[in-house]
């Protein structure tokens, strides 16, 4: 999608510079050494930047991170043009759309649902998990009669462009999932695979208020025409979203199947509290998949977001277009993340 192919720098602390997608691809803008201790609000994406306003107006009253994240990732999922997640998102193969979420607080509270349909609100149904049940995870029927009974309005989340998307797809079915390599040729009018560089754009968000607690959200979709039942990692608590409110958070965005194996975010995380700065630790995180399996690394795409309790922040990524978004009191800025190929 066109905005996604946009790399948009806007910076109190530096002159405003509009950047093409080609130029993303020909350059990585270093991020900048944030400042310390004041709240902040990161996501992954360039469309974060718009949820990140949600984000911090809490912030700025000095909300909870817990809440921050949860109102900054509910902007993308009612926004019927974002075809990664909430409503309007792809369907799988059989025609069906069906939501992941989970959300963290700084207690290490956290909850998740998982296959969930005809509630566009997944992160929410996920806080409730999180706060009135036992349990950490609602799958399928389950998560939905679980948000019916909470007030939640069953809906129709196939939009008319989706369900064209998908009855296109439907001709050939051939199913690739290689995420978000931008130097692929792609029509998105002519094509619509899961292949594309605008599938599998999970957001992920992660918080720090202004008491230096944290919180975390991640939601989606899904990849586009997946096998119906199939979760990658946005849901599942250590590899698509993990916080830890001594040390800090992490989350990720991409091909799930690949962050679940070495349970990514976790794994940022742990590589904090080792020493690491964010961005040491997601290269590292993201290394830990290439020597898993080099040449498949080379087709897919990962990329890992990382918050420490000190406020520093950073990101990396397998492939180059990879971008974050970040708020906070001196910068409103969507940076492209470094990657390794």
């Amino acid at each position: 999608m066109s905005t996604r192919r946009k790399f948009l720098q806007t910076s109190v602390l530096s002159s405003a510079a509009v950047l093409t997608g080609k130029q993303i691809l020909a350059d990585t803008i270093a991020l900048p050494k944030p400042v310390v201790n004041t709240p902040i609000v990161i996501s992954t994406w360039d469309f974060g930047k718009t949820a990140n306003i949600a984000a911090w107006e809490i912030l700025a009253q000095k909300g909870r991170a817990v809440d921050a994240v949860e109102a900054g990732v509910r902007i993308p999922e009612a926004d019927p043009t974002n075809h990664t997640i909430g409503y309007g998102g792809y369907p799988d193969r059989d025609g069906y759309v069906t939501l992941d979420a989970c959300i963290m607080d700084e207690f290490y509270n956290c909850g998740s649902v998982m296959a969930l349909q005809h509630i566009t609100h997944a992160i929410s149904v996920a806080r409730l998990v999180m706060e009135k049940t036992p349990h950490i995870v609602l799958a399928g029927d389950g998560a939905l009669q679980f948000a019916l009974a909470n007030g939640f309005k069953k809906e129709n989340l196939l939009t008319p462009e989706s369900e064209k998307a998908w009855k296109e797809w439907m001709k050939k079915a051939k199913y690739e999932p290689e995420m978000n390599i931008e130097n692929r040729l792609y029509d998105k009018d002519k094509d619509p695979m899961p292949g594309g560089p605008d599938n599998h754009d999970t957001i992920g968000m992660l918080a720090m208020d202004a008491k230096g607690n944290l919180g975390g959200a991640c939601t989606t979709s899904g990849m586009a025409f997946k096998m119906h039942g199939r979760v990658g990692d946005s849901p599942i608590i250590g590899a698509g979203l993990y916080v830890d409110n001594e040390i800090g958070g992490a989350t990720s965005s991409g091909v799930g199947e690949e962050v679940i194996r070495i349970v990514g975010s976790h794994l940022v995380v742990e590589l904090m509290r080792q020493g690491l700065k964010p961005e040491a630790a997601c290269k590292e995180a993201v290394q830990r998949i290439i020597k898993r399996n080099p040449e498949k690394s080379k087709k897919i795409q990962v990329g890992f977001v990382a918050l420490n309790k000190k406020g520093e922040y950073g990101a990396y990524a397998l492939q180059k277009g990879f971008t974050i978004s970040v708020r906070s009191n001196k910068e409103e800025s969507v940076y492209a993340s470094k990657s390794v190929y």
